[in-house]
């Protein structure tokens, strides 16, 4: 059976918070009966993104609400 994680690609400074975040990264990996395929990433979040999105200005694309900043 394939199995689905959240792993921390990167935990950085967040000028937009004032502090440090995570991103993350949902990753499949395959079964073991398949160990020819390479993982697959599935979606991207920031370990703040629940704060940033109440907030009235739009952040980054990792909180889903300006797709056109990419803080990376």
């Amino acid at each position: 059976m394939a199995v689905r994680t959240w792993e921390v690609s990167k935990i950085k400074y967040c000028e937009h918070v004032g502090h440090e975040i995570a991103l993350e990264t949902e990753v499949v990996y395959p079964a073991e009966h398949l160990p020819e395929q390479l993982p697959r990433v599935i979606a991207h979040r920031c370990s703040n993104a629940i704060a940033c999105n109440q907030l009235d200005k739009p952040v980054c694309i990792w909180c889903g609400t300006n797709p056109n900043h990419q803080p990376l």
